[in-house]
């Protein structure tokens, strides 16, 4: 008796386990989460045949534009798997610019600026909402309306404090001092907008940033980025100019009259915040590969720099710019496009629905851009050694055109379980949805949204119109509760297209039958 109760105990601890492991799938559908992948496992080699062409389009505008020198990247996944480099970053010295020549980036600095925040809120040490006069107590009550809330530390990071567009003034405030910033502020700033309502560009709300790394932490933000960001990713790069190896250092130069004119390099201040960063391409990749390892949010553990979600929120358009119905790709065909702006980054959306996020920069000597597409996983930089090097339109054309040559497609999201599973069991409903009522398989809604007759009527219709069932198409998600699939008929096909509920288990909510081609 004893053996068997003992025997009887474990298998009945053996239910108990998987029962106890049923239970946790239905308190968890999202148990099962698959993030979306790339089918094509040749990618990169793909973008790496293409260097010629990419080599080319940047030699050609380059010339055409008047650039010193140039290097410029294609990161894929996380490597820089592309680079390459023309000109001379010191014409009188005749030194030939490379992959680790260091120019400085401008306003390309601002994303680095908004992690250092964004990563400050992350270990609590402030709020985004927090009010700016809680650091920078000058700042109390200053606004273009005594109706006016109080300037946010968000809205510095938005550019929508209401401080005017300053380039380029702004620019050349590179070196100021704290103190300088702050006697700025005593005096009262002349606002163009009540904050909170509209976009407008301002150096003076990233230098403001600046400040307030500081009050926080106690070290000047170029120390608190460096020891936090750039040592932990293995990155050179400076804010003063005069700290970089002369053999590395990209002068600045403007083209005037047809003759290169050597700009003065502006010492590191707390402007720098907003545009004093001096790093390579081979450096900067390693910063964008972290801006690219965000996406797609996973269950993977974290890296140790700073969180996948707080990179992603970085990268979502909180602040409307602007939409130019003109833009094109230079071919002249328009493709009209949004712009807006996240914490010190560009969102730009174009008519294919691509997603592009990154900055431009510009000062006296120099200018840059870098764009990812994050659905994508590639992304490029282009650095150059002129006054407001336009670096934009080339870097978006070089993405177009790689992705329409290597053929890339976006990350494909998986089929959830549940998604598959509610396909299946429609498909066995269809045409004449016998005992659909009590199938279980539909909300609460959806008989009286759909009446059962109609639903029957048109679904016979159309089954008729393509004969006899050949195959049912695999569904194609939209995510894991939306997706549509097609039925091949002898005739025709069927675009079958649902959507589940938030419930646990997902019930079938909405649902829409059409004939396609």
């Amino acid at each position: 008796m004893r053996k068997y109760s003992r025997v009887k105990n474990i298998f009945t601890g053996m239910i108990a386990a998987c029962v106890g492991l049923t239970t946790f799938a239905q308190q968890n559908p999202n148990a099962g989460y698959q993030p979306p992948f790339f089918v094509d496992q040749e990618r990169a080699a793909k973008v790496k045949a293409l260097a010629p062409v990419i080599e080319s389009m940047y030699s050609n505008y380059a010339k055409a534009n008047h650039f010193p020198s140039f290097s410029y990247g294609v990161v894929v996944d996380g490597e820089l798997i592309v680079s390459g480099s023309e000109g001379y970053s010191d014409i009188a010295n005749q030194t030939k610019a490379n992959s680790r020549t260091m120019y400085r980036i401008a306003s390309m600095s601002k994303s680095v600026t908004a992690m250092a925040i964004v990563k400050l809120r992350d270990e609590g040490k402030l709020k985004l909402d927090d009010p700016v006069a809680n650091y920078i107590p000058e700042l109390k009550n200053q606004a273009l309306t005594k109706d006016a809330a109080p300037i946010t530390i968000r809205e510095l990071l938005t550019h929508s404090t209401g401080l005017p567009e300053d380039n380029p003034w702004g620019d050349r405030q590179l070196a100021d001092t704290d103190e300088e910033l702050i006697e700025l502020f005593k005096k009262q700033i002349s606002f163009s907008n009540v904050n909170g309502t509209t976009y407008e560009y301002s150096n003076v709300g990233f230098a403001t940033l600046g400040l307030i790394i500081k009050k926080v932490t106690g070290l000047p933000y170029s120390e608190y980025i460096n020891q936090h960001f750039f040592k932990r990713l293995g990155m050179q790069a400076a804010w003063e100019y005069s700290k970089v190896p002369a053999a590395q250092l990209a002068k600045g130069y403007r083209f005037v009259n047809n003759n290169y004119k050597e700009e003065a390099l502006l010492h590191d201040g707390i402007y720098g915040a907003m545009g004093g960063l001096i790093t390579s391409v081979e450096s900067f990749s390693k910063y964008m590969a972290l801006h690219q390892q965000a996406w797609p949010a996973r269950n993977d553990d974290e890296n140790i720099i700073i969180k996948r979600s707080s990179v992603r929120e970085m990268h979502q358009p909180w602040r409307y710019a602007s939409m130019n119905p003109y833009f094109n790709y230079g071919n002249g065909v328009a493709c009209p496009a949004v712009s807006a702006y996240g914490y010190g980054l560009n969102i730009f959306t174009e008519c294919n629905n691509r997603v592009f996020v990154g900055h431009s920069g510009g000062l006296p000597g120099f200018g840059s851009n870098w764009r990812i597409l994050p659905e994508y996983g590639i992304g490029v930089v282009l650095l150059a050694n002129v006054t407001y090097a336009p670096t934009t339109s080339i870097n978006l054309k070089v993405l177009d055109s790689v992705i329409k040559l290597a053929g890339l497609k976006p990350r494909q999201i998986p089929v959830s379980g549940i998604l598959n599973q509610r396909k299946n069991e429609l498909v066995k409903l269809l045409p004449n949805f016998t005992n659909a009522k009590t199938s279980g398989i539909f909300a609460e809604n959806f008989f009286n949204d759909y009446y059962t007759d109609s639903l029957v009527k048109q679904a016979t219709i159309a089954f008729e119109a393509i004969g006899k069932i050949k195959k049912v198409e695999e569904l194609v998600p939209e995510n894991q509760l939306r997706g549509s699939f097609i039925m091949n008929g002898e005739k025709g096909n069927l675009k079958i297209f649902f959507t589940l509920t938030p419930e646990n288990p997902a019930l079938i909510q909405e649902y829409r039958l059409s004939l396609v081609k």
